[in-house]
């Protein structure tokens, strides 16, 4: 009769808490509640006190920061762990969770790759689970799956909601401050003089035939900063400016929103979505017969 005997394995991933090791830790939150404040400080002192007790390893730093998790481009501190890893300065990663190190699958199994490519160790805590184990490519893959679908039925009812005030005119977005505006005491849009004055010139100016650049000249003559602090306009951002509807009372709702939730780029809204214009929403800064003039021809002149 034939006979099986189960040979058990003698090299496991636990006899690296053996070894000299140069250890880090990967901490992240996605909020700036005060309870999740308390939380990472609670991670970053629990690893720290984690890899000091143990003779046999080498502090390589605390990686610790507050980030959504989507992308890892917007993870400053993950990509300098990533970084410190490419130099060969870790071999252990300590973190608390998969989904704390990442909830976008394509990106999270891209960077286990890189980092066993690199020969860096991982270990999740809260699942008991090793980067090389054999089991791990599977149970990754499903814990990315759950983390991500989560994810992105975030994003759906963030956007329902936002949704929901545009249809209703409550949105915080129409009380984006543009130059000319600032934000009154009663938080509502209003004019602020004397970047108004401002505005109303570049309008008059354009009215009586003044291309973009010489308006844009005679703004740097003036020594009149853009709206974004530097000296000289562009033609691009004064045909913005002329072509807002704020400027007379007016806010045009979702003119760009996000295709794609995992690369967070804006787009501009060119009829894929709806648009939600809220007339006389704030005080005007020019007439609305002036704007209608100007942007009868709406294109950028040379």
């Amino acid at each position: 009769m034939r006979k099986v005997t189960e040979i058990l394995p003698t090299q496991g991933h636990r006899p690296m808490e053996l070894r000299h090791l140069r250890v880090a830790a990967y901490c992240r939150v996605s909020t700036e509640l005060e309870e999740q404040t308390s939380s990472i400080e609670l991670q970053v002192r629990h690893y720290s006190q984690l890899i000091s007790a143990n003779p046999n390893w080498e502090s390589a730093g605390i990686f610790a920061e507050k980030a959504t998790g989507l992308n890892r481009k917007e993870r400053p501190e993950f990509r300098r762990m990533i970084a410190q890893c490419r130099k060969k300065r870790i071999d252990l990663i300590l973190t608390k969770s998969i989904s704390r190190f990442g909830r976008n699958t394509l990106d999270m199994l891209r960077s286990l790759r890189d980092l066993r490519g690199l020969g860096v160790e991982v270990y999740f805590e809260q699942e008991d689970m090793w980067l090389n184990e054999q089991r791990i490519q599977i149970l990754l893959t499903a814990y990315c799956a759950l983390a991500q679908a989560e994810s992105e039925d975030m994003s759906r009812n963030i956007k329902w909601g936002i949704k929901r005030g545009f249809e209703k005119g409550t949105s915080g977005y129409a009380e984006f401050v543009c130059f000319g505006y600032k934000r009154g005491d009663d938080g509502r849009l209003a004019i602020d003089e004397p970047d108004a004055e401002i505005v109303r010139k570049v309008f008059e100016m354009r009215a009586a035939g003044s291309s973009l650049g010489a308006i844009s000249k005679w703004l740097y003559e003036n020594k009149i900063v853009s709206p974004t602090g530097k000296p000289h306009w562009s033609r691009e951002t004064i045909n913005k400016l002329l072509r807002n509807e704020k400027y007379v009372g007016d806010v045009l709702l979702q003119k760009t929103f996000i295709a794609d939730l995992f690369s967070g780029k804006q787009v501009k809204n060119q009829g894929e979505l709806e648009r939600f214009l809220i007339q006389e929403h704030h005080p005007a800064i020019v007439s609305r017969e002036l704007f209608e003039t100007i942007n009868q021809a709406r294109k950028i002149d040379p």
